[in-house]
C-alpha cells in the first residue's frame, strides 16, 4: 500500500471509531431506546472524547489522527500537512464516517419502530432542529469558535515542549469539553465528516442544513491554525 493509501485507510478507521463511539452513543444510548435511562449530554460528550482518545493512540503514529476535515485544513494552514496529502486525509475521513454511521443504522433498525428520519439520527441542526432552539447566527458563531479552539489545542500538542504521550488525553478532553458546552446549541459538529455521516441517514432536514456544518467548522479550523502560527515561536515547533 502506498504512503497516501495508508494515510487514507488509517483516517477511515479512526473516523469510523469516532462516529460509532460518538453519534452511536447519542443514537443507541439516549432518546428512543432509553427514554428514562439516557446517558444524557455528559455521557455523549464523554463518548466523543473517549472515541477520539482511543483513535489517537491507535492511528496517531500512522496519520496523526486528524479524523476531521477541519483539523486537516487547520494543520495544512500550519504547514504540518502536505497539500498533496489533503485529499487522501479528507477522502478517508468521509468514507470512514459513512461506514461508521452505516454500522449504527444497521444496529438501530433492528428495533421495531426505529425511524432514523424521525429520531434525527444525532444530526446537527439549527432553529427548530437545535436541541436548545438556537438560531443560525449563534450556531455559525459557535462552530467557528469551538472548531478554532479545538484545532488550536491540537496544534499545541505538536510543539517540542509537549510530551507526546499526552496528546490523546489532551485532545480527547478538549473534544469532551466542547461537546459539554455545545450539544445544546446544535448537537456539536466541529467536524464536517461526522456531520455528513449522520445527515445522510437522517436524509431530510439534516441534509438541507448540512452546509452550515461543512463550511463553518472548516473556517474555524483554518482560524485555529492561523492563531497558533501567529502565537508560537518557530523554535518551539
Amino acid at each position: 500500500m502506498s504512503e497516501q493509501g495508508r494515510l487514507a485507510f488509517a483516517e477511515a478507521i479512526g473516523t469510523l471509531i469516532l462516529v460509532v463511539g460518538g453519534p452511536g452513543t447519542a443514537v443507541l444510548a439516549t432518546g428512543h431506546f432509553f427514554p428514562t435511562g439516557s446517558v444524557g449530554v455528559l455521557g455523549v460528550a464523554l463518548a466523543f472524547g473517549l472515541s477520539l482518545m482511543c483513535a489517537a493512540y491507535a492511528i496517531g503514529s500512522i496519520s496523526g489522527c486528524h479524523i476531521n476535515p477541519a483539523v486537516t485544513v487547520g494543520l495544512w494552514v500550519l504547514g504540518k500537512t502536505k497539500r498533496s496529502d489533503v485529499p487522501f486525509y479528507i477522502g478517508g475521513q468521509l468514507v470512514g464516517g459513512v461506514v461508521g454511521a452505516t454500522i449504527i443504522f444497521m444496529i438501530a433498525r433492528s428495533i421495531p419502530g426505529f425511524d432514523s428520519k424521525a429520531s434525527g439520527f444525532a444530526s446537527n441542526g439549527y432553529g427548530a432542529h437545535s436541541p436548545g432552539g438556537f438560531k443560525l447566527p449563534a450556531v455559525i458563531f459557535a462552530e467557528i469558535i469551538f472548531t478554532a479552539l479545538f484545532v488550536f489545542v491540537i496544534a499545541s500538542t505538536s510543539r517540542k515542549s509537549m510530551s507526546p504521550g499526552f496528546t490523546g488525553i489532551t485532545v480527547g478532553l478538549m473534544l469532551t469539553l466542547i461537546h459539554l458546552i455545545s450539544i445544546p446549541i446544535d448537537n456539536t459538529s466541529v467536524n464536517p465528516a461526522r456531520s455528513i455521516a449522520t445527515a445522510i441517514f437522517q436524509h431530510d432536514w439534516a441534509l438541507k442544513q448540512l452546509w452550515v456544518f461543512v463550511i463553518f467548522p472548516t473556517v474555524g479550523g483554518a482560524l485555529g491554525g492561523l492563531t497558533w502560527k501567529m502565537l508560537v515561536p518557530a523554535e518551539d515547533e
